[in-house]
């Protein structure tokens, strides 16, 4: 990470922070910028002291010592959501409401269930607050593979969970609508949980390029379909392809001769095929090129291949 990017990283934590009660916050604010630009998360817990996750491991805040009480936790509600908690928590079955920044608030409690589904929480019991960043130019090789001519090659993003796919696809994006290495094109983004985009009061507030049109909180299934009729997209995305809705969606597009970007949890070539689910969407031709992620000490490096897991 450079100098640049370590303060833009270390900015986007403080705005996060400042969700925090003062009492809070102040001792985050004091930990130095790059500790600042490594955090991931903020979890509050309810009799709990502050936490903050780097990497897989989390720990204490120096200074936060006090326990965060319900009234704490509520009032960071408050915060995030502008004093519309109210609002805020009927979008509870995400588990999660984005909010200005882009910054990702999850939420436990106690449910409110109604005809058996998750209606609202009460009670709030814990908050994680996920700090949005973006990791620009990340994607360029991957792009730079993808590219054919004026297009790009339709590609499935496979890592374990927590790998990376969702940054990486962002910037993927960003590439190809930017024009980036190639001719710009129209990208249409089925942003089902916000977390591509992060579209607050109908703005991005993270970077998906100029020519990208983002359908936000919509089922993907539907949202695919109303930016294919809508938009005119050369390229479709959605993160996390999990329902049999959402690859059927994704097997319409393609055979509309759209362009498509998506990512899937699996290890590999082989773990993606034990699924029906992804099987077919391979059989059928939807994909092209896989991009692999894995894990390489304090980083991540991206691979292209064909659909059997061979370098292209």
């Amino acid at each position: 990470m450079t100098a640049q990017e370590r303060e833009r990283a270390a900015a986007r934590f403080r705005q996060a922070a400042a969700l925090l009660p003062e009492g809070f916050r102040r001792p985050l604010e004091a930990l130095p910028p790059g500790e600042q630009a490594e955090i991931e998360e903020l979890r509050l817990r309810a009799g709990q002291p502050l936490t903050a996750l780097l990497g897989a491991r989390e720990r204490p805040v120096p200074g936060a010592l006090a326990a965060l009480t319900p009234g704490d936790l509520a009032r960071v509600l408050e915060v995030a959501t502008r004093a519309s908690a109210h609002t805020a928590l009927d979008k509870v079955q995400n588990g999660f409401v984005t909010v200005r920044g882009g910054h990702r608030l999850g939420l436990c409690g106690s449910a409110v269930v109604r005809e058996g589904a998750v209606y609202n929480l009460r009670e709030i019991s814990s908050l994680a607050i996920r700090v949005a960043r973006e990791h620009r130019g990340i994607a360029a090789p991957v792009a730079s593979a993808l590219r054919t001519g004026e297009g790009v090659s339709s590609a499935l993003i496979l890592s374990p969970p927590g790998g990376g796919k969702t940054t990486l696809l962002r910037d993927l994006i960003r590439i190809l609508s930017a024009g980036e290495g190639g001719a710009p094109l129209r990208v249409g983004v089925a942003d089902e949980r916000g977390e591509l985009a992060a579209l607050w009061a109908g703005t991005p507030q993270l970077d998906v390029g100029p020519h990208t049109d983002v359908l936000d909180g919509c089922p993907k299934a539907e949202g695919l379909m109303m930016l294919l009729r809508g938009m005119n997209p050369q390229v479709l995305s959605a993160d996390e392809i999990t329902a049999p809705a959402d690859a059927a969606a994704l097997e319409t597009a393609a055979n509309c001769g759209v362009a498509l970007l998506a990512t899937a949890h699996a290890a590999g070539p082989e773990d993606l095929r034990r699924r029906p689910l992804y099987r077919r969407l391979l059989e059928e031709g939807v994909f092209q090129r896989l991009v692999l992620i894995r894990k390489t000490g304090g980083g991540r490096r991206y691979a292209v291949t064909n659909l059997e897991g061979e370098p292209c």
